[in-house]
């Protein structure tokens, strides 16, 4: 395989570090805007408590691959929601497809540098 920077690829397990690192960090800053939220109800912080953990692991490193199915899955219901709100490929939409991708992609590719994740 012919690659344009070879000297690049081996850094390769810092793409999933860095994609890991991003999600980990929105899905505890919506867990932190739901807590900070006066109306929220207790379905709305049980989730943002479910959120936080997942954003925590995903930072961390640690069970890496629950966490990326709790945040595809999340994620999913949100895409869906906003799709039956007829709001396809708006902004909003676009933002949630590409964090599904990228939790997607981690339950795949494993953890990456920095984390408490080993291969087996």
């Amino acid at each position: 395989m012919l690659s344009l920077f070879p000297s690049l690829l081996s850094y390769q397990q810092l793409s999933p570090f860095l994609i890991r690192i991003v999600l980990g960090f929105v899905f505890v800053f919506w867990a932190y805007r739901a807590f900070k939220h006066k109306g929220a109800s207790t379905n709305m912080k049980i989730l943002a408590s479910a959120e936080a953990i997942a954003g925590i692991l995903l930072v961390i490193g640690l069970y890496t691959q629950a966490a990326a199915l709790f945040a595809a899955l999340d994620l999913l219901v949100r895409l869906v929601d906003r799709i039956q709100k007829r709001a396809f490929l708006t902004d909003g939409v676009n933002y949630y497809l590409i964090l599904l991708v990228m939790a997607v992609s981690l339950m795949f590719i494993g953890a990456g540098f920095f984390a408490f994740d080993l291969p087996l």
